[in-house]
């Protein structure tokens, strides 16, 4: 893939995948960058972060409610703030910095990179009681009215990360499984009996933990099934998690099994297109973080 010298320096273009880690990533499912986002951008994603649990709004949604947002009374084990990254201008930078979305490029081989959604998320503390617990999920599985198998996310870390803090866990090679199009247990915290379904179906269940220093990140494919385990350190958990949108993403229509209309949120205020479908390149709703040189617009 040509690189857009414009956006990124000499640096930063030798900090993206070499062929051997895209191959490797379609092999397994998920890749550790090297640490590509500057202290300084982490360091005001916090405090964007910490604007964000005051209730400050640099930009709010044109919706009120059908979507994640913790509020203070909600409990702390876990807090859960989608689209971030729209109303807040501090997470926005760090949610759309080149770099994330040149990576994103070069491991789903695509020449435009889109934000698709974002979670700021919050682990307390917890101990052995298994409340900061996220449960096994694949990303896809939310995300039924996207026609391309080839969306990811980039999970970002503020602070170092070791396995007591309850990193991001992604099962090995879980993207290339069949039969995953339900695996929606974001908040279902009995990691083992999804493990033993897992394993009675025929998977060999290898859990691979994102261990990161601050300023790596970790990708994973829309597919790889991942969750985390309890925060079992003296320090909090703050990430923010990245979904990204391929070039050939588009809108299509989906019912589930039982014959209800799925949408995406963002689906009743993006703009649309000439047949009446969300325009899923809408710019001002999903922004573009990297496009290849004379890759030209999306519609």
């Amino acid at each position: 893939m040509k690189a857009c010298t414009q956006t990124l320096s000499d640096e930063q273009l030798a900090l993206l995948p070499a062929e051997e880690d895209v191959v490797f990533y379609e092999e397994h499912g998920w890749y550790i960058s090297k640490k590509v986002i500057p202290d300084e951008v982490i360091e005001d994603a916090i405090a964007g972060s910490q604007r964000y649990y005051r209730g400050e709004r640099d930009t709010p949604l044109p919706v009120q409610g059908g979507y994640s947002d913790w509020k203070p009374g909600d409990g702390d084990a876990i807090r859960n703030n989608e689209y971030t990254a729209l109303q807040n201008r501090q997470l926005r930078k760090l949610a759309l910095q080149p770099i994330i979305g040149a990576i994103a490029a070069r491991l789903t081989r695509s020449p435009l990179i889109r934000l698709l959604d974002d979670q700021l998320i919050y682990k307390s503390p917890t101990g052995s009681t298994g409340k900061s617990v996220v449960g096994w999920h694949a990303d896809k599985a939310y995300w039924a009215t996207c026609n391309s198998d080839n969306l990811l996310t980039g999970w970002i870390p503020f602070h170092d990360c070791d396995e007591s803090i309850g990193p991001l866990v992604v099962l090995d090679g879980s993207h290339k499984w069949a039969g995953t199009q339900d695996m929606r247990f974001f908040r279902d915290q009995n990691l083992s009996d999804i493990e033993q379904q897992l394993k009675r179906e025929g998977h060999k269940v290898v859990k691979v933990p994102m261990t990161l220093k601050k300023g790596q990140l970790s990708f994973h494919h829309c597919w790889a099934i991942h969750g985390s385990q309890a925060n079992r350190s003296n320090s909090i958990r703050l990430s923010l998690a990245v979904h990204l949108q391929d070039e050939s993403n588009r809108y299509r229509p989906y019912r589930n099994a039982q014959g209800k209309e799925i949408h995406l949120l963002q689906d009743s205020w993006c703009r649309k297109l000439p047949n009446g479908d969300p325009d899923y390149g809408d710019p001002d709703v999903f922004p573009v973080l990297w496009e290849e040189e004379g890759c030209g617009p999306v519609s």
